[in-house]
């Protein structure tokens, strides 16, 4: 490869430091949302732990929201990444350590909310720093390697629920010290190659002024993810009682192992199909396959009449929507209509992955009460098959506006 070949590329090791740091947030959230959370909750709400996670999981996502955009145009504004991320990652880890300090739902919630801010301080910045420095004939390999965050993610759950490792109140100081040992390396040591024309002002914004508005791929992208990530929510709420109502002798731990098993069976997925999709320029194909396959595996789980099978429907569905959401990720950032505003848009896009936290506490309250987890389950495997027909009807080429 010639050197210029090699200098339209971003290198390999911040590609890898990038990865890891954005492993870090689901590293903080993953083993805290899905194994701490729903344990502690069902302590102090008893047999309302449900609908309490219900209420918190709602106030969370709309701290979420609000911090993905505000940190995101602040760092638009400063044109600097690595403060905000820094300092969102202690205060991540500071609230962390904080939250056994909770012994009401009330408290909890606050802390939660607190957190989620803190939490957006380190994913905004982070994500519109990808979209600053990965050209686009890379996304795709970026999208397999993030892949990795979810995995890595669940197996930060499987390790703090190792029997007699820590103490459930314990489990926090160690995931906080995953979550430091997964950032710091790219704030300290990231320095990646500069791709002045990825931050150029959008051609429209250049000629007469007015803001470029979003395209018709913009709009399908975020309405697909919006549909899936509702599923995908849906599952990371509530897998914890799932499972429970399906074998309530599950051990803490195993629960962790499956979650894991289906996000690292995603990884090497997800990376042949991301680098298919750099070779082939066909950067949204692979998601139209994958939100086909999570439909499927959710009425595999609705219509599970035993144990193992119902397990065996969810690794369908949690490795066919792990890949659909990374390569997601790294696919936005080419249909972004205005590069000097990318982490303040990513914070709009990111309301794909906090919105639908307000919207399924409700659709579960309404529908798991009255009609167990299989109605759930339908409904949102029919959500997910429009998200299929909205990405299979669009230009399979599109580039950035």
């Amino acid at each position: 490869m010639t050197d210029t070949g090699v200098a339209r590329r971003q290198s390999i090791r911040f590609l890898l430091l990038y990865a890891l740091a954005s492993a870090g947030g689901a590293i903080a959230y993953v083993p805290f949302l899905t194994i701490w959370l729903p344990a502690r909750m069902s302590g102090l709400a008893g047999a309302a732990d449900v609908q309490s996670l219900g209420y918190v999981t709602f106030f969370g996502a709309v701290a979420a929201s609000v911090g993905g955009i505000v940190f995101g145009w602040l760092s638009d504004r400063t044109q600097s990444r690595r403060p905000w991320v820094a300092a969102g990652l202690a205060l991540t880890i500071g609230l962390l350590i904080a939250m056994p300090l909770a012994d009401d739902v009330t408290t909890l919630v606050g802390l939660i909310v607190a957190w989620q801010l803190a939490l957006n301080m380190i994913l905004g910045p982070l994500a519109a720093w990808a979209g600053d420095c990965v050209p686009d004939d890379q996304k795709g390999l970026l999208g397999g390697l993030l892949a990795f965050s979810p995995a890595l993610g669940a197996w930060s759950g499987a390790l703090v629920t190792l029997p007699g490792l820590v103490s459930a109140n314990d489990r926090l100081a160690l995931i906080a010290a995953l979550v430091a040992a997964a950032v710091l390396p790219v704030l300290l040591l990231g320095r990646p190659r500069a791709f002045p024309e990825l931050g150029a002002p959008a051609p429209a914004v250049v000629a007469d002024g007015r803001a470029a508005r979003p395209t018709g791929p913009a709009v399908r992208m975020w309405l697909a993810r919006l549909l899936v990530q509702i599923a995908e929510a849906a599952l990371f709420a509530y897998l914890y009682f799932w499972f429970r109502s399906i074998d309530p002798a599950m051990h803490d731990n195993e629960k962790a192992r499956i979650f894991s098993f289906a996000l690292t069976l995603a990884v090497p997925i997800a990376l042949v199909a991301g680098r298919w999709a750099d070779r082939h320029d066909r950067p949204f194909r692979p998601l139209v396959l994958a939100a086909a396959v999570s439909a499927i595996g959710m009425v595999g789980m609705a219509l599970s009449a035993t144990p193992d099978l119902a397990k065996a429907s969810y690794l369908v569905f949690g490795i066919a929507t792990t890949v659909f959401l990374s390569l997601h990720t790294s696919q936005t950032l080419r249909i972004l209509p205005r590069p000097e505003h990318r982490a303040r848009d990513l914070g709009i896009f990111n309301l794909t992955n906090t919105v639908p936290s307000l919207i399924m506490p409700w659709l579960t309250i309404s529908l798991v009460p009255g009609f167990g987890f299989d109605a759930l389950f339908l409904l949102l495997a029919a959500l997910t098959s429009v998200a299929v027909l909205l990405l299979a009807t669009m230009p399979q080429r599109p580039r950035s506006a």
